[in-house]
Formats: structure tokens, C-alpha cells, sequence
């Protein structure tokens, strides 16, 4: 039932909820599972009849380049609070895994209680298809990003973005936030080598932006990280609307 809380904190961050929302809300059984590093949550493929909700740790969306089955592109990294695979309620098939980064738990809604939703409380659904719209704005912005921006800039683009992001889910505070992704990784989030991020981690370091230690990171200067990653946040907001 604290994952139903969790996520009826996030919906309210999109517009109310009414008595009745709120009861429909928290009667939706779901079903929970941890997952370890590299673990696949959610397989690409057809078939799916539930989808997730990030409770603890992060998830990232992968994608296999076709004819080099074992490199990976990642377009999108999961914070608690958000569905990763809500798109697979109203498509047949995924063309992208998710994977636990570090130790996860998930918990996972039915299709069949989303389609009753869909049914008879459209303001709820509404509300749900917010989140699949922030998703489509933070992917949008990594694009953005990824062309205008370059190594230690684009490095710190993200870790404005993910400490953004984990702190509005109580994930992180005093500019301190935990990022489980090894360097390798990091490359295939940004699109650079190892030794590219290797370097722009340097950099930042080198600039007194941040400490880096393991997976534990304390921003030192947010406003010169933003300034440097040129980040404004509004594409992270939103919209609170009145029924």
C-alpha cells in the first residue's frame, strides 16, 4: 500500500484527486519484486499484462543496436515515483528493455485495473498520461542536450537533471545524491566512450563543481553546474491543473 501513497503524492503534483479517485486509487492490488544490478524488469517483446512502478533504487530503458546485439543504448533513466513501461498498457510489443541499475524494487499494476481506470475515471486517467508526457519531455531534452551540449557539459546537464528529479521523490537532499551507474555506463547514457566521461568527470571535479566517490556524488556549486549544463528545469514542472 506505500507504493499507492507514493504515487498518489506524484499524481497531486499534476492536479487534485478527488475522495473517489483517492479510494480507487489505493484499492488496486499489485504484486512487488527486487531486482539486482543488471537485472532485466521489464523484457522488450510483446505480451506484457502489467506495468511497473519504480519504488526503490533506479531502472534504465535500454536499447540493442541491430546487428550488434551486445551494445546498449540507454534513453531513459528511472527515479522512484515514475512508471517505466506505462506505454506497454497501449502497445502490442516494446522495442526496449528496462533494467535495474544498482538494487531496485518495483511494484507492478495489472492492465486490467489501468483499463478499468481508463474506463470510468477519466480525470485519474488524465493524470496518468502526465507522466508518460514528462517521460516524452525528458527525452525530448536529452536530444537537446546531446546536440548542443559536449562531454563535461552534457555530464553535468544529467546530474542536474537526476538530482532534480530524485529529490522531488525524497530520493535526495542536500545536494547529495546517489548515481549507480559505472563509468561504461555513463557512456552508454551519453554516447561518449568511457574515456570521454572518464575525462569529463575530471573535469567537473577539476572545476570544483563536484566530488565524485563510487556511485556518491555532493554537487558543490548547483549554480555553476546549471550554468555550465545550461539547465532550466521547466521541461521538468508539471502542470498543476484544477478539475
Amino acid at each position: 500500500m506505500a507504493v499507492i501513497d507514493f504515487f498518489i503524492r506524484y499524481l497531486q503534483r499534476c492536479g487534485d484527486l478527488s475522495p473517489d479517485d483517492l479510494a480507487r486509487l489505493r484499492d488496486i492490488p499489485t504484486t512487488s519484486a527486487r531486482y539486482e544490478a543488471g537485472e532485466t524488469i521489464v523484457q522488450a517483446g510483446c505480451g506484457h499484462t502489467r506495468s511497473g512502478l519504480l519504488l526503490r533504487g533506479m531502472a534504465a530503458r535500454q536499447h540493442l543496436l541491430p546487428g550488434r546485439e551486445t551494445q546498449r543504448v540507454v534513453t531513459a533513466l528511472h527515479v522512484p515515483g515514475e512508471f517505466m513501461d506505462l506505454l506497454n498498457f497501449v502497445l502490442n510489443e516494446l522495442e526496449y528493455s528496462v533494467v535495474s541499475v544498482g538494487p531496485s524494487e518495483v511494484e507492478f499494476i495489472d492492465h486490467v485495473h489501468l483499463a478499468e481506470i481508463t474506463e470510468s475515471h477519466p480525470h485519474l486517467t488524465r493524470l496518468l498520461w502526465m507522466s508518460t508526457a514528462l517521460d516524452g519531455a525528458i527525452h525530448r531534452r536529452w536530444l537537446v542536450a546531446a546536440n548542443a551540449l559536449r562531454s563535461s557539459a552534457q555530464l553535468a546537464h544529467l546530474l542536474c537533471e537526476i538530482y532534480t528529479r530524485l529529490s522531488r521523490a525524497a530520493a535526495a537532499r542536500d545536494m547529495r545524491l546517489t548515481l549507480p551507474l559505472l563509468q561504461r555506463e555513463l557512456a552508454d547514457v551519453l554516447g561518449y566512450s568511457s574515456i570521454h566521461i572518464n575525462r569529463a568527470v575530471r573535469d567537473l571535479r577539476d572545476r570544483g563543481l563536484v566530488t565524485w566517490t563510487g556511485t556518491e556524488i555532493h554537487i558543490l556549486d548547483w549554480a555553476g553546474l546549471c550554468r555550465l549544463a545550461r539547465f532550466d528545469p521547466v521541461y521538468l514542472e508539471l502542470e498543476r491543473r484544477r478539475r
